[in-house]
């Protein structure tokens, strides 16, 4: 668990949440001074699992980390066999591991994000934007140039033939699908 304030000295707090969301899933409890609804709704768009204003008591976050650990377990289990196959592609979705053809792909946080979030999409196209929120966060909507470089390096790990993709498919002006079939 992450408890965060967001007025830190070298980098601001709502980067920091963004950082760690690109890695982990980690709870993460934003303790800040700043009171304003728009810095909540940054920090819990960003990914933090909850928000307290200074001053609290420590009644209430030894209670917030409870509800937090309690959400984390219940996450943990419903993952544990939780192994996605679809051809020569597996993905250990609880352990955050990658194979292709039995052999380790190595995929960066945001290559990882991207296909999970494909997989959880079952097959269907998933919209430019819809991607760029859920993998970068809202700020991040229009940004599909990203996309599009990620797509291609994510290809490249996981195609035999880039060029001419098995999985991971165009909605060509819409967005991506995993390729189920």
């Amino acid at each position: 668990m992450v408890l965060l304030d967001l007025g830190l000295p070298d980098l601001d707090g709502i980067e920091v949440v963004r950082r760690l969301r690109e890695w982990t899933v980690v709870p993460v409890i934003v303790l800040s001074a700043r009171e304003q609804e728009q810095d909540k709704i940054k920090a819990l768009d960003a990914g933090a699992d909850d928000y307290l204003t200074k001053p609290f008591g420590a009644g209430e976050l030894l209670a917030r980390i409870r509800v937090a650990l309690r959400h984390q377990a219940v996450q943990q289990a419903g993952q544990r066999d939780s192994t996605f196959v679809l051809d020569n592609l597996r993905v250990d979705l609880a352990k955050r591991e990658v194979f292709l053809n039995d052999r380790e792909v190595h995929l960066t946080p945001i290559e990882y994000r991207l296909l999970t979030v494909l997989i959880q999409y079952g097959g269907k196209v998933v919209t430019h934007s819809q991607l760029l929120k859920e993998v970068w966060g809202p700020a991040y909507a229009n940004q599909t140039q990203y996309l599009r470089v990620y797509m291609a390096q994510l290809r490249h790990k996981l195609e035999a033939d880039p060029a001419r993709p098995r999985f991971l498919m165009n909605g060509p002006g819409v967005g991506y699908r995993l390729k189920f079939d």
